[in-house]
């Protein structure tokens, strides 16, 4: 497993792979033979304020902008009524930057975002994303939005770390994920979970599901560990985390994919012995995406 370059993590024609099969999906709710699930009287305007990343070009207020000789713009703000509020914690730390065979481990978390947020999009549900780093040492937060534009905005956040705002951090992991919510939302928590504190973790989502709906996408980690054989006996391994080395034998090398296995099992067992649901997603993205769909839409079916 090495890093992998900075190169994008979603493709123009994967983002289109994960619109259409959304649309494929739910054709069945789009032609007349059911009761609308969209609750609400449409977009109502709130005021005014200054221009950020994500918001689009038909929300300029132009007027307004000459006065302050567009620096920076100022834009219209709406607010549309929906019936949820889906608010996706992705794994950011340093691990998932890395992978083998040019992909790396934040591709699959990108592919999970971009599921959840189009299936968002698809019932007019508001979307945000928050993302920490290891140890949940440091959590920022892209406000829930509707529309596709935020959708690829809090792509692009994962990606690059734009967010809009850092998290105060509370040694109770829900105060500080359900403290930045102002409505009971349904939370996704996307990541490998490969850190030695994740029970602690679960138990923490595991009180946050007590207000809101939250469940584990658990990444596949164990491809990025199926290394071939060495010829040396022993294997220099750097932890791009903590910044420590360890030699460890080729007889170990040759295990740790197995072993991260075993670990992700055990994360789903924890998960479920905590009273939350959990999405295993294993190597192929296509299965993937059709399971992380069925699961989403599933859920927000029964909430409608």
């Amino acid at each position: 497993m090495k890093v992998l370059p900075d190169s994008p993590l979603l493709d123009v024609a994967e983002v289109t792979e994960i619109e259409l099969l959304i649309l494929r999906r739910m054709r069945e709710y789009t032609t007349g033979e059911h009761a609308g699930i969209f609750k609400g009287s449409g977009f109502d305007f709130v005021g005014l304020r200054d221009w950020a990343a994500g918001d689009r070009p038909s929300t300029i207020e132009w007027v307004q902008s000459t006065f302050n000789n567009f620096a920076p713009l100022v834009v219209r703000e709406f607010e549309q009524h929906s019936t949820a509020t889906v608010m996706a914690v992705a794994d950011r730390s340093a691990s998932t930057r890395c992978g083998i065979g040019g992909t790396s481990l934040a591709a699959g978390i990108a592919r999970a975002i971009a599921t959840v947020g189009f299936s968002a999009v698809f019932f007019q549900d508001t979307f945000g994303l928050m993302t920490y780093d290891e140890d949940f040492q440091h959590l920022a937060a892209v406000r829930p939005r509707i529309g596709k534009s935020h959708v690829l905005h809090c792509l692009d956040a994962y990606q690059h770390g734009i967010v809009g705002s850092e998290l105060k951090r509370h040694e109770d992991l829900s105060l500080t994920i359900g403290g930045h919510l102002r409505t009971a939302c349904m939370i996704p928590v996307i990541s490998d979970f490969l850190f030695p504190e994740a029970r602690h973790v679960l138990q923490g989502l595991s009180h946050l599901n007590t207000s809101h709906d939250v469940f584990l996408v658990v990444v596949d980690g164990s491809f990025a560990f199926d290394l071939p054989a060495s010829p040396s006996g022993w294997v220099d391994a750097y932890d791009v985390e903590t910044g420590q080395s360890k030699v460890i034998s080729r007889g170990e090398l040759q295990h740790l994919a197995q072993r991260v296995r075993a670990w992700q099992e055990d994360i789903e067992r924890w998960g479920k012995e905590e009273g939350l649901d959990v999405v295993r997603l294993g190597s192929s993205p296509e299965a993937n995406l059709t399971a992380l769909l069925e699961f989403v839409v599933a859920r927000r079916l029964r909430k409608a």
